[in-house]
């Protein structure tokens, strides 16, 4: 399940629309007992691994919440503008290379996920005006380069290559935007996988970029009313604060016409007097109207309409809390037609007259079932993807809300795709399980037949290998679904070396995805286990409150126990067994670890949530309250984020071999997060086991990185957890 430039899993939520663009990741929860003394101690680190951990300087800074006092003693680690923080990162990156450079077959699995990567890559292809576009690496190009070929027929050009964008690969396509002719593009870059980006507008046709380069865009798309310019959205930043961690809290809709300058756009929604941490703006394919979304948080939102055919015409308001999810699939000349999860769980499409698109007026066209429901629109049809525990279902039906047909997926895993214009006569989706890679299929819209149309050639032999889903009894009793994959045969012994991977939060579903960085543990007779827990959005909206806020401990039991069924089953046992995740799943790891210390033998947190008490004083952190809870809103909510919070229930014990994976330009979930953890976890460390963190530099949340980073990375990865399993690869 780790992301490595094909299923990247920190990036999920590009894949879908612009609030859901918005989920990040989550947290987690245990019961506490307040005390009035300091939660972080400090304590001196007696070497007991025998490293020389680089010295940490400790400061006198306390909190108090509600009367309990809580040390932070690394605080001056949050100031990433600094030259001691910079000195800091220095010492562990050298402390670290140090130890893994003495790891004998380290080359020789980054020589072997080398040769697994170099396979060609290419993207479903998009219709846009009189062209067809789509992606392709040829193996191992920092990145994928856009092509482009007529509808008509002829040869495909290279239309954008973002290897050009700067010599060290750290500059990053981040998205594509057409007029609904096809003759404008916006495009928006990231450099060293910041979320601020640049959007560039360009003449499609003739490839000459206008001098309408938007700055400081952050958390948006872009969408075009005709071709006299286009919506977005951003922040209004503090110039005095860091561009990493600057708090960002009002977002703001705004309208750019072609030809003035950015600081002219006219803002269109959120203002201090009604501020929203995230907006977003589309405008509907008949060109009619501007859908606007707003929310506080990373589930819920307002849904509201402006006329474009009427000049001057107000904003008009269809849902105006908070309370669930809501968006415009289409619009035609009757109905809107609006995906939504309002009394209805497992969401549901409902159609809307354009008189009047009031939730009273609101028909059900696509009912809830017992299954999660997300839907899209192609040609004139809605097409309904169902996640039927964990896999993939997909259902067409007309605009009337008749059922047209099952579409017939290749096999039990993920489908991708499933939209396109309304006078679109096919469309191409993706499709991949756990052992088969990302295959593009072509669909006739009108009679469902899907025929193979790229299917890549990676050295791997699905055939060798298993998979298979079970259901194990969590703490309280619920049962938990979790994928097992390995080789066919295997020898349940206790001895096969296994990852287990986890996130549970923020409505986010693990589905079956082939990743060519899970190649290498099966390869060497290893296990690959994903849980699907609580928090995720796997069986709807309860699925996911049951692993909020103070329920998140929720959470973490459902991992633990996934660890525990592993080793009862004999797939693995303790000394051989790794906890993974990112982002929220980094959270996951952190406090799992400190919760159990002798749960596995090896942990690795990726740009995890490790400051509970502090989360929302960075960036857009504030928006994750939904699933977190803030230590300032209650006492109640202070004690038991306190509870779980994995910086702070460090103590000193004998923890697993640990390296923590960060990045230097982080500005989602800032890497203070795991500085502070990783200087706090070397003080507290008394076994014998190392306690490391790496830091990518020019690198991000883990979208947009090079393949020589991506490769680094990989090989670091899981040199280190072989090395500490006593594992000797067969490379």
């Amino acid at each position: 399940m780790r992301g490595d430039g094909v299923d990247n899993l920190f990036n999920l939520a590009g894949k879908s629309s612009n609030m859901k663009q918005l989920v990040l990741f989550a947290a987690t929860a245990l019961a506490v007992t307040a005390c009035s003394e300091s939660r972080v101690s400090t304590y001196n680190n007696p070497q007991q691994t025998g490293m020389q951990y680089p010295e940490t300087r400790k400061d006198q800074t306390v909190d108090e919440y509600f009367g309990v006092k809580v040390a932070d003693p690394y605080r001056w680690l949050e100031d990433d503008r600094s030259e001691e923080t910079a000195q800091w990162v220095k010492a562990q990156n050298q402390l670290t290379q140090s130890y893994l450079s003495k790891i004998p077959y380290r080359e020789a699995i980054g020589n072997r996920y080398r040769d697994l990567y170099n396979y060609e890559k290419i993207s479903a292809p998009n219709t846009q005006g009189e062209y067809i576009y789509y992606s392709r690496n040829s193996g191992l190009q920092n990145h994928s380069v856009v092509y482009r070929k007529k509808k008509s027929g002829g040869e495909a050009t290279v239309f954008l290559d973002p290897n050009t964008f700067s010599a060290d690969g750290t500059t990053s396509l981040a998205g594509m935007h057409f007029t609904e002719s096809g003759n404008l593009l916006a495009y928006s870059i990231s450099e060293g996988g910041s979320d601020w980006r640049k959007v560039i507008l360009m003449n499609a046709h003739t490839g000459v970029k206008m001098d309408d380069t938007l700055k400081d865009i952050k958390f948006s798309g872009a969408s075009w009313k005709g071709e006299e310019g286009l919506y977005y959205s951003t922040y209004k930043r503090d110039v005095e604060s860091s561009m990493l961690s600057g708090f960002t809290n009002q977002h703001m809709l705004y309208y750019h016409k072609l030809g003035t300058a950015q600081k002219d756009d006219q803002l269109i929604f959120g203002d201090a007097a009604n501020p929203r941490r995230y907006v977003g703006g589309r405008v509907t394919e008949n060109q009619r109207w501007l859908i606007i979304t707003a929310s506080n948080a990373t589930y819920g939102n307002e849904l509201m309409i402006k006329d474009l055919t009427k000049p001057g015409a107000p904003i008009q308001t269809i849902v105006g809390d908070m309370k669930n999810k809501h968006s415009v699939l289409h619009a035609d000349d009757r109905y809107f037609y609006i995906y939504t999860d309002r009394n209805a769980p497992n969401s549901k499409v409902v159609r809307a007259p354009i008189d009047h698109p009031q939730e009273s007026n609101w028909e059900d066209l696509i009912p809830e079932t017992t299954e999660v429901l997300n839907a899209n629109i192609a040609g004139k049809y809605i097409f309904a993807v169902y996640l039927k525990d964990a896999y993939s279902k997909v259902k067409q039906y007309d605009f009337s809300g008749k059922h047209i047909r099952d579409i017939q997926l290749p096999g039990v895993g993920s489908a991708y795709g499933f939209s396109e214009k309304t006078s679109a006569t096919v469309l191409y989706y993706g499709y991949m399980s756990f052992t088969s890679p990302y295959t593009i299929y072509k669909l006739d819209i009108e009679t469902g037949t899907s025929t193979l149309y790229i299917k890549p050639d990676v050295q791997f032999n699905p055939d060798a290998y298993e998979s298979k889903q079970v259901f194990y009894p969590s703490k309280d009793g619920t049962k938990i679904p979790m994928f097992i994959i390995h080789r066919k045969g295997l020898d349940l012994n206790g001895k096969n070396p296994t990852l287990l991977y986890g996130y549970g939060g923020f409505d986010v579903s693990l589905t079956p995805t082939f990743s060519v960085s899970n190649v290498i543990l099966l390869e060497q007779g290893g296990v690959l286990a994903i849980a699907n827990l609580r928090g995720g959005g796997e069986y709807g909206k309860s699925w996911h409150k049951a692993g909020t806020k103070t329920q998140k401990q929720n959470v973490f039991d459902d991992f633990i126990a996934a660890a525990e069924y592993l080793k009862k089953e004999k797939y693995t046992s303790t000394d051989y067994l790794a906890l993974n995740g990112g982002s929220n799943g980094g959270l996951l790891v952190g406090a799992v670890m400190t919760q159990q210390p002798d749960i596995c033998k090896v942990a690795a947190p990726e740009v995890g949530v490790l400051d509970m008490l502090r989360y929302h004083k960075f960036t857009s952190g504030a928006g994750w309250a939904y699933d977190y809870g803030t230590s300032e809103e209650s006492k109640e909510m202070f004690e038991y984020l306190l509870g779980y919070s994995p910086l702070h229930n460090l103590k000193p014990a004998q923890y697993p071999a640990t390296m923590v994976f960060t990045a230097d330009h982080d500005d989602r979930v800032v890497p203070a997060h795991s500085f502070k953890f990783a200087a706090t976890l070397q003080q507290a460390q008394r076994g014998n086991l190392p306690t490391l963190i790496r830091v990518e530099t020019k690198a991000g949340h883990g979208a947009g990185m090079s393949t020589q980073q991506i490769v680094d990375e990989q090989k670091d990865f899981w040199s280190f957890i072989f090395y500490n399993m006593g594992i000797t690869p067969t490379y």
